[in-house]
């Protein structure tokens, strides 16, 4: 085993992942990522855009109250405004310093409107490529940094502590083998678990480790249970990464359609196809749950240019062989955004010391029970930025003599790994998706661990692609239980957890779940926010 050390370590390159790398000079860094290049994880994907409140008529205590609308009573105000005030001032110094957006011929920024918002604040980038276009940009910052040393296809197995906190991580490199990342700072930016369901719009990365890795170190997690649903994925049997199709699509007027070419969600919504998130998915998934088609009409959108203004839909259309201008394209939900994760607090803090968390995999509590669109990756810059300002500020941790961890068993090898995690995926999507129920939750959590308790362990070798797909299935298993353990526990419906035998929100139950892994079994326990919320 190689040993390696660095001030900072980042997991994940994400858009967390690459704006706290570059936010942490002078410190060196080294970041880690799984994908074989810069970027990775779901910050690429995404089309929609960024939402800040940039126009002149617009403002960011309005964009705040939209945040905690759409959250379903659990969103925290102050976190929220927090988001929206720095959002603001903070992507405007990013857009100073060169970040490309799409701008109007006279050079104001184009801002679009999506779904819950009350304003055009969704800034693009690309059209619809604004995930690609931004990462791109990063990255390439990120590659000239003189203070970040990046390291691909690193699979990082396990967080290491000691009695001052962390002290580094453990991981397999495809190229080096088994290497301790020895540092005194640790920030988790490695994203969602959109692969632990059996369709998704998150790339193949997106298996839940971070919240593994949090939860085997022993740090507090949250409001697991809400994993929000994209509505509109493209249908089709294809399993894994399905193509998603932007919100901004209904923000720029396309319409959701039944088998009789109705618009089903004016009677489901006073605002239609701009309705929160949830509530759309849950109309269109009741929907196909029941054998029915959606399709979203984008014919009329089409003939007004749209093909132009939403490249990457095209493509996907044009890929799958389908004609926007012609007919409507057929739709369901799929796996999209974790509310859930490691809990952090403003400056990124979690439970651990010397552990930090970002992004996707952070719960600071801005998203509630339901996530505003285009706020993701907004709350990922502001809280990159700041988790590296606390580290910044931090006294340094001078560590000592570190014995090196002990090489791991891995799990079960390829291809029956591979065979279980489907497993696992179909279970998730049968029981803890868009629709849930008690007897179907206590079924998911018995056989997520009847599935962990029948895998072999076997000694370690020295096989990247086996270590990682084992690494990845120990933390597929560990996160979807903790999942639906979570979702079990919360008697009632809100927001992105849908319940059919508890099918009202309850007022007792307008609290976080706060999840600890201690031994064999989670303790979750149920605990208010930082700041009281009003009662509903």
């Amino acid at each position: 085993m190689q040993l390696h050390d660095s001030d900072v370590i980042v997991i994940g390159s994400g858009m967390a992942g690459l704006v706290g790398a570059l936010s942490l000079a002078p410190l060196r860094v080294t970041l880690l990522t799984k994908t074989a290049d810069l970027p990775g994880g779901s910050s690429n994907w995404a089309q929609g855009g960024i939402a800040a409140a940039l126009d002149p008529a617009d403002d960011p205590i309005e964009h705040a109250a939209d945040t905690v609308a759409a959250g379903a009573g659990l969103t925290d105000p102050e976190m929220a405004s927090l988001l929206t005030a720095e959002g603001a001032w903070r992507l405007t110094r990013w857009i100073n310093r060169g970040l490309p957006f799409d701008r109007k011929p006279d050079g104001r920024l184009c801002l679009g409107r999506e779904a819950a918002h009350g304003a055009p604040r969704v800034l693009h980038a690309g059209g619809d490529a604004t995930g690609r276009t931004l990462m791109a940009d990063l990255s390439a910052r990120v590659r000239a940094a003189n203070h970040v040393t990046v390291k691909t296809r690193c699979f990082v197995w396990d967080l290491v502590t000691g009695r001052q906190g962390v002290t580094g991580v453990l991981a397999h490199h495809a190229d080096t083998g088994w290497v301790f990342h020895r540092a005194g700072a640790v920030l988790l930016a490695c994203g969602g678990v959109g692969q632990l369901y059996r369709h998704t719009t998150n790339p193949t990365e997106a298996t839940g480790d971070g919240i593994a890795l949090a939860a085997r170190a022993g740090a507090e997690l949250a409001d697991l249970e809400f994993v929000q649903f994209h509505p509109t994925a493209l249908a089709g049997t294809r399993t894994g990464q399905v193509p998603l199709l932007t919100e901004a699509l209904r923000g720029a007027g396309a319409h959701l359609l039944d088998e009789h070419g109705g618009r089903f969600m004016l009677k489901a919504h006073p605002l239609a196809e701009l309705a929160p998130r949830d509530v759309v998915a849950k109309a269109i998934g009741a929907r196909t749950a029941a054998g029915l088609p959606v399709y979203l009409d984008l014919r009329t959108l089409w003939a007004e240019g749209g093909a132009a203004q939403f490249p990457t839909v095209a493509g996907i259309c044009a890929a799958a062989k389908l004609d926007p201008a012609r007919l409507p394209i057929p739709v369901a939900p799929a796996a999209h955004y974790h509310m859930g994760g490691v809990i952090s607090d403003a400056d990124g803090r979690t439970s651990v010391t010397g552990l930090y968390a970002a992004g996707e995999v952070a719960c600071t509590g801005v998203h509630g029970a339901n996530r505003l669109a285009s706020n993701s990756l907004l709350e990922a810059l502001v809280f990159a930025e700041r988790a590296a300002d606390a580290i910044l500020a931090a006294t340094p941790v001078r560590l000592g003599p570190v014995a090196l961890p002990s090489l791991p068993f891995i799990l079960t090898p390829m291809p029956q790994a591979a065979a279980v995690a489907v497993q696992a995926a179909d279970i998730m999507a049968e029981a803890v998706g868009l629709l849930r129920d008690g007897i179907g939750l206590s079924c998911a959590i018995a056989a997520l661990e009847a599935l962990e308790t029948g895998l072999d362990q076997v000694p370690v070798r020295e096989d990247h692609a086996a270590i990682r797909l084992s690494g990845e299935l120990r933390n597929r298993l560990l996160t979807s239980t903790l999942i639906a353990r979570s979702a079990l526990a919360r008697q009632e419906s809100r927001g992105a957890h849908q319940r059919s035998d508890c099918p009202d929100a309850r007022a007792e139950w307008r609290h976080r779940q706060r999840v600890t892994l201690t031994g064999p079994a989670p303790q979750i326990r149920v605990a208010s926010p930082r700041s009281p919320l009003p009662v509903m």
